[in-house]
């Protein structure tokens, strides 16, 4: 995709704090809204990888015996993103949920995962976010890492050793508190959540695991009735995240057995965007701080409006309000090889939109995500 493409994607939103008043520059950011994306590299998952350790033992030995069976729907429920990494930053997400894991016979490499793995690997995704930040300098991004299926002590140095060499003076000091007039100043983009205690006590510039409040239900009224519990016992001092994100049990999959994830998001969409567009940000009781939802980049046929005429849900999706704001909060997928599911899978999508990413070797494929 060339320059003039990845211009015009986000609608404007790329570079959405650069733009906010001068009376918010020195909020505290856990004071600001923020858009997140929630397991945000699930739109890679490698069907022909197996099922985590970390999953119940009859799932893991119904995938041995019929993965053919288990895998696409494992697919259709753990999949909660569509838009690549760089392009879920140009619509405006400045939250990213990175679970990272060790890939059985994947080498040195790290990947990601949620139910089964990813085909991007972890240096491949983290090296696309730094040239993304490189062309936008007065954009900061949190980044929380988590989860760590199956990572050594080795690992996790590696890791942090990479992480630390690839962002270097981007990183924000844990002990700081971080304003965009204060990062700019520094050079600062990246706020790393590194949910790791030992790592993070030897480190100044990984900050503690962020809170995450989340229902645990696909129901989005209970989704919401737990959200709401939550702001009433008051909200975290620093750094949280509000989840719109919807969780399936293995009753709703079999009472449900056509339907995916994305399916039941969307049905969900305007009782939860109704919820997101009353609530305000700031350090009060019920102020918010980051919104985290699935498929960032879908967008409904009739879009939502808000009472002052703001585009709720536009194209671009999440676009984020200001703190103290009377505004809504609005807010590569490469591989080498195909397997014969990944290939059945992706078939329908990459006739979509398929294009060659000029800065990788021409065997790898990009896959971008069209939501219209």
């Amino acid at each position: 995709m060339g320059d003039n493409q990845r211009e015009n994607v986000g609608e404007g939103n790329s570079d959405w704090m650069s733009r906010l008043p001068e009376e918010l520059l020195d909020v505290p950011l856990w004071n600001l809204a923020i858009p997140g994306s929630h397991d945000s590299m699930s739109f890679c998952l490698d069907m022909s990888s197996p099922v985590l350790k970390s999953e119940p033992w009859l799932l893991r030995l119904t995938d041995r015996l019929f993965p053919c069976l288990i895998r696409p729907c494992i697919y259709r429920w753990s999949t909660t993103q569509q838009s690549v990494l760089w392009y879920q930053c140009e619509l405006g997400i400045r939250y990213l949920d990175l679970r990272i894991a060790r890939k059985p016979a994947g080498g040195s490499s790290l990947f990601f995962a949620h139910g089964i793995y990813t085909l991007m690997s972890v240096k491949e995704a983290l090296e696309e976010l730094a040239s993304w930040l490189d062309a936008h300098p007065k954009e900061v991004i949190i980044i929380s890492c988590s989860h760590f299926e199956s990572l050594t002590d080795e690992d996790h140095v590696q890791l942090v050793d990479f992480i630390l060499s690839l962002f270097s003076k981007k990183l924000c000091l844990s002990q700081d508190t971080p304003t965009l007039r204060s990062c700019w100043s520094g050079g600062q983009q990246v706020i790393l959540s590194y949910d790791d205690l030992q790592m993070e006590c030897q480190h100044r510039q990984l900050w503690p695991k962020i809170p995450y409040w989340y229902a645990d239900s696909p129901d989005p009224k209970e989704v919401i009735a737990y959200l709401e519990e939550k702001k009433r016992h008051g909200r975290p001092g620093h750094f949280y995240v509000s989840g719109l994100n919807l969780t399936e049990d293995a009753r709703y999959i079999l009472l449900h057995p056509l339907q995916n994830l994305r399916r039941m998001t969307v049905e969900a969409l305007s009782l939860l965007l109704r919820w997101t567009a009353e609530q305000r940000p700031g350090p009060g009781v019920g102020g918010v701080n980051i919104v985290c939802c699935d498929f960032v980049g879908f967008r409904p046929r009739q879009g939502w409006t808000w009472r002052s005429g703001w585009p709720w849900w536009s194209r671009s999706t999440v676009i984020t309000s200001s703190w103290g704001s009377r505004r809504p909060l609005r807010a590569r997928w490469t591989n080498n090889r195909f397997s014969f599911w990944t290939l059945v899978r992706e078939t329908t999508l990459i006739i979509r939109i398929l294009e060659c990413h000029p800065d990788r070797q021409r065997k790898k494929l990009v896959v971008f995500f069209s939501h219209s």
